[in-house]
């Protein structure tokens, strides 16, 4: 029998409140409310759940501080939810380390979906992920139990999302993968999606790639997509 899956969901609304976990609850999830990023904090330090469902804008301390200090401890999978729908607040919102990002007002059975979509996608940990044992690949080792990238025994300090991205091209084995492939497989975004997560987040890992001096490069397929090295 599978585990049952606890969620929090935070914000300040109480009918919004109400009508996530009265659907959660539908999906047979075990729900927490909370009003305020504190009171969720306090919560988290003491019992981790299985995902987050955090409003952005809220008194005191907002979803994007919360998300942070989450991050801080845990990669558990956390989906904002804001009125803000610009392409730069929902950058902002998965580069703190949130792994969806739904604008408000939205259906529920869409938020449904993605939560669905964001256990599958953890639970299944990307191939490589479905086992602990340590994956070399050129001068990089890849530790999949500490969702670590080393070079040199010394950790890159990937964040979850640089860490699935190169995860994700690496099980391609050196196969092309587009665009619109990375942004439904990773963010869960529509290939028609307008944003430049993807640059964002690709802008970061080659330099960390290069400040370490590593001979693994992703290679840029302009107009389709994108593929690590294979020299």
């Amino acid at each position: 029998m599978p585990d049952i899956k606890t969620i929090y969901v935070v914000d300040d609304e109480e009918k919004i409140l109400e009508l996530i976990k009265s659907y959660l609850l539908k999906e047979g999830y075990i729900v927490r409310t909370f009003k305020d990023g504190f009171s969720a904090l306090k919560e988290f330090q003491a019992n981790q759940p299985d995902m987050f469902i955090i409003d952005v804008m809220m008194p005191g301390m907002d979803g994007y501080s919360l998300c942070t200090e989450i991050r801080k401890k845990s990669k558990i999978p956390i989906i904002m939810v804001s009125a803000k729908d610009t392409d730069i607040d929902k950058v902002v919102g998965l580069e703190i380390g949130s792994d969806d990002y739904i604008s408000k007002p939205f259906s529920p059975r869409e938020l449904m979906a993605r939560v669905r979509s964001l256990f599958r996608r953890t639970d299944d940990k990307y191939y490589i992920e479905s086992t602990d044992t340590t994956v070399k690949y050129r001068d990089l080792v890849i530790k999949p139990n500490e969702r670590n990238i080393y070079k040199d025994s010394k950790n890159l300090e990937f964040t979850a999302k640089e860490y699935d991205f190169m995860l994700y091209l690496l099980n391609a084995k050196n196969k092309l993968v587009s665009k619109a492939e990375l942004l439904k497989a990773i963010w869960g975004f529509s290939e028609n999606e307008d944003t430049r997560v993807i640059d964002d987040v690709l802008k970061r890992i080659r330099k960390k790639l290069e400040n370490c001096g590593s001979k693994v490069q992703i290679v840029t397929i302009w107009g389709y997509g994108y593929r690590i090295s294979q020299e």
